[in-house]
């Protein structure tokens, strides 16, 4: 990023501070952090995610109860500084502003890589295999195993973008994270970059999932049936033990199988896509 857009990211980052910490008096700054992130996932999922609507919305009016107007208010205008920093530019914002609360020393013993490092980390994974695989099957597949609040997932988009290729339609990423702050700290960025995206709360190593995450970009996009047409995406299913695509149910809300669904998917993603982390994946 430039200097000029560093200062204008640090300026509503530092103006958001101040909004959390004055509400965080009477809540606790971690109480307050987890229901802020929490009400903008489940604001921007009610946009486009209707099935789950009823659902998040009465979890929404749960953790917005435990406020005053004043405070509710408040944490709205904060949630206008997160839509503006990251409208200036790619960045890890909400991971940022993690650190800079000291949220993840003081309680989770959570600590998010910085963006540059993942930058920097994106662009020796993706090299050219991304342009061969959007050359191929006109997108590239990634995934993430602890998406954290989504730095890696935006590093690749962003290494995408610096190969002057369109990411919002030509690249799809899962991400898992253990953490469900983590979930909505990346549903909520990955959501307002537009990048096409779902996220699991769920368990890498167990393959467990507890709730599903599709971005805007996700839905908008009908990337579900781009995903399920490819070719290519036909081969390296059969090739990894579970079927046709067409076999196998879209992750659907309301299914009883919506778990199991979800564990193929992710499974499928572990053999399919580019892993952002450049390691053994873990799912």
């Amino acid at each position: 990023m430039s200097k000029a857009q560093i200062q204008y990211t640090d300026n509503h980052q530092a103006a958001l501070v101040k909004i959390l910490r004055a509400v965080g008096y009477r809540h606790g700054p971690w109480q307050v952090f987890r229901d802020f992130v929490a009400m903008g996932a489940i604001a921007l999922s009610n946009a486009t995610d209707l099935i789950q609507q009823p659902e998040r919305e009465a979890e929404y009016l749960k953790i917005v109860a435990r406020y005053s107007k004043v405070e509710a208010s408040e944490l709205a205008r904060g949630f206008a500084h997160v839509v503006m920093a990251l409208e200036a530019g790619m960045c890890d914002f909400l991971g940022a502003l993690y650190m800079r609360l000291e949220l993840g020393d003081a309680w989770k013993g959570q600590y998010f890589t910085p963006y540059e490092v993942c930058r920097l980390m994106a662009a020796v994974t993706l090299g050219e295999q991304a342009s061969q695989e959007v050359e191929k099957k006109g997108f590239v597949t990634v995934c993430d195993p602890c998406v954290g609040g989504g730095a890696m997932v935006i590093a690749a988009a962003h290494a995408l973008l610096d190969a002057k290729i369109n990411y919002q339609q030509h690249m799809h990423a899962v991400a898992v994270d253990i953490d469900m702050v983590s979930v909505h700290m990346a549903y909520i960025q990955l959501s307002l970059l537009h990048i096409p995206a779902v996220i699991y709360h769920g368990n890498s190593l167990s393959l467990e999932v507890w709730s599903v995450w599709r971005t805007p970009a996700h839905t908008l996009g009908f990337w579900d049936a781009k995903l399920h047409r490819t070719e290519a995406s036909c081969a390296e299913f059969r090739e990894s033990g579970i079927g046709e695509p067409g076999e196998m149910p879209l992750v659907d809300p309301d299914a009883v199988e919506e778990r199991v669904s979800a564990v193929l998917v992710l499974r499928a993603y572990a053999t399919a896509s580019i892993n952002v982390r450049d390691q053994m994946t873990l799912f």
